[in-house]
């Protein structure tokens, strides 16, 4: 056939046929499109290595192009060849070259956080590697390229001196703290132990019965006990509990190291403690207390304990008796048992009260001696003179002691007879001697009423003779109060004067340390007091004069009075004239004279 005789046929559509060619490619780009996979940019794949030298390698992701990365992210792996699967980081889906970049040391990385924090949230054990020695602890690598701190105190449950001997060596270890905004990790070695030893203790304390006895070894001696390793949990001996007798430290009974027998006195399964004994594997030493001994024997000891209340004595070990410092003498004021005894003198003792069911002993030492209140009336009798030292005070007077066991109590009343004294102590002093005067003697109740002042004749008796009522005294003013002044007369006594008897004649009040009359207006002996006035050394003075002047003016009253009686007695027997003509005979009468 010769095409060149062909025509095209003038009615056909070329255009459909151009139509028909764009949907066929369009078709094939997008299944050509949809045999890539989907992926975003920072995200973790997995990819395939195509091809690999010793400076890159070509990793397929499933992207219509390859990515490179450097072969330095893969030398850790030197058996990595192509077709092996490998993650990697899309950093970017095209660089200015249009080329795919991919990280595998990225992607490392964020997958190894991810087990990080998944080991953390989990508590999972895992495995690192030391890799060196730093400040406080030891650099870890975990996950082939986290970095973590394990510290010191945290690689063993002892103490460790020595860091390097763990260099270079694999371990396993739990991760205990993630700082995130730092990439900080810190990791534990010791809690791995520490698990295994709860456990341990959790099994050993599930078996445990009180009262079983079992044989440990001593871990550790402190001043209030020994703990005791029982093969992977530890018990404490508290010190009551190790010896009968009392000891002033642990080390007395046991020693570092010691294998010792102790008893299950109790335990917490909870808190994972337990209580041991030592003590309650030998007889209770009260058993061997002679069976005969009765209350009112007499027994000897060694002090072992001192307290303010009293002393303990070791009668035999392990057996004491307590001496209460108030049978420790017949004194009644308050001392101290220090004042008596001392640690380690040996001492002897009467039995005041003997408890063996309850392990309880009451001595005495004072009973030793005699009482002296038996014979005190005879000793000292009322009116009988003595001296005292003085022992204490109280607002109401001084307890002074006779002698060791005999006190009395001198009122604050019977101290002065002219002195007030507010308090004893404005009077003597605690230690001093004093002279006394038994005044009371109340042996049931062993009461002593003594006396100062009565040793000496009471000088009020002679007050009331020199300040009688009404007397005027010369006296100075030595102190003043809102109510008065107190006034200081001849031979020292002491009166007072209210404000109201402190004005003087020119209407000014009287001032401290200024010299006056002053009038006696009030005298009590039995209360001490004397109470005086200046004022009223001149108001008397004036009242006098005035009573003085209305007494002439009613005399001469009283003489009128009578003469006007005597001339109307007259009146009445003679007439006006008469009266007139006397009246005028008078005058001329005493003219004449």
């Amino acid at each position: 056939m010769n095409y060149k005789d062909v025509q095209p046929d003038p009615n056909f559509d070329w255009g459909a046929i151009d139509k028909k060619e764009e949907r066929a490619n369009e078709q094939m780009e997008k299944a050509y499109e949809e045999t890539f996979k989907s992926f975003t940019e920072q995200e973790v794949i997995e990819g395939t290595i195509v091809a690999i030298n010793d400076r890159e390698a070509v990793v397929n992701i499933g992207f219509k192009s390859d990515g490179v990365i450097p072969s330095s992210e893969l030398r850790y792996n030197p058996d990595l060849k192509p077709g092996d699967k490998i993650e990697v980081y899309v950093e970017s889906q095209e660089d200015s070259n249009g080329q795919l970049q991919l990280s595998h040391k990225k992607a490392r990385i964020l997958k190894s956080w991810e087990r990080v924090n998944q080991a953390y949230d989990n508590q999972e054990i895992i495995k690192g590697y030391v890799k060196s020695r730093t400040k406080g602890g030891l650099i870890v690598t975990i996950y082939d390229n986290i970095e973590a701190f394990l510290p010191g105190s945290q690689i063993d449950v002892r103490p460790i001196k020595d860091y390097d001997v763990y260099v270079d060596k694999e371990m396993e270890f739990k991760v205990v703290k993630i700082n995130h905004e730092y990439k900080n990790v810190v990791v534990s070695h010791k809690a791995l132990i520490e698990d295994e030893i709860e456990a341990q203790k959790a099994e050993i304390i599930s078996k445990l019965e009180k009262g079983q006895v079992l044989e440990g070894t001593v871990k550790n001696i402190t001043s209030y006990g020994v703990f005791v390793d029982l093969g992977g949990v530890d018990g404490l001996i508290h010190i009551t509990d190790l010896s009968w007798g009392r000891i002033s430290h642990p080390e007395e009974v046991v020693k570092v190291d010691d294998k010792i027998n102790v008893v299950i006195l109790d335990f917490d399964e909870a808190k994972r403690r337990i209580q041991l004994g030592l003590k309650q594997l030998t007889p209770h030493p009260w058993s061997n207390l002679d069976p005969n001994l009765k209350e009112g024997d007499h027994v000897k000891g060694k002090v072992v304990v001192i307290a303010d209340y009293g002393a303990f004595v070791e009668i035999i070990p392990g057996v004491e008796g307590l001496i209460h410092v108030s049978e420790m003498s017949w004194s009644q004021h308050l001392r101290s048992a220090q004042d008596f005894l001392h640690v380690g003198q040996e001492v002897e003792a009467v039995i005041l009260s003997l408890r063996r069911d309850e392990h309880k002993m009451s001595l005495g030492i004072k009973q030793l001696m005699p009482d002296p209140w038996l014979n005190i009336t005879e000793k000292y009798p009322v009116g009988s003179k003595h001296t005292a030292t003085v022992r204490n005070f109280t607002n109401f007077g001084i307890f002074v002691e006779l002698e060791e066991g005999v006190d009395g109590l001198i009122h604050i009343s019977d101290l002065s007879w002219s002195k007030k004294i507010k308090h004893p102590a404005e009077f003597t002093k605690i230690g001093e001697k004093i002279d006394v005067v038994v005044l009371e003697v109340d042996a049931e109740s062993r009461r002593l009423s003594l006396g100062h002042k009565q040793l000496e004749e009471n000088p009020w008796d002679v007050y009331e003779t020199v300040f009688p009522l009404g007397s005027v005294h010369q006296g100075t003013i030595t102190s003043m109060n809102d109510k008065g002044a107190v006034v200081t007369l001849p031979y020292g006594v002491e009166a007072f004067a209210y404000s109201r008897q402190l004005e003087k004649a020119d209407k000014t009040k009287a001032r401290v340390d200024e010299t006056l009359d002053f009038k006696v207006v009030e005298f009590s002996k039995e209360n001490k007091r004397i109470v005086v006035s200046h004022t009223r050394t001149f108001q008397e003075s004036e009242e006098e004069a005035r009573v003085k002047a209305e007494t002439e003016e009613a005399k001469k009253e009283r003489a009128t009075k009578k003469s006007v009686k005597k001339i109307n007695e007259q009146l009445e027997k003679t007439t006006l004239g008469d009266v007139f003509g006397s009246l005028l005979n008078e005058q001329l009468e005493k003219k004449g004279e």
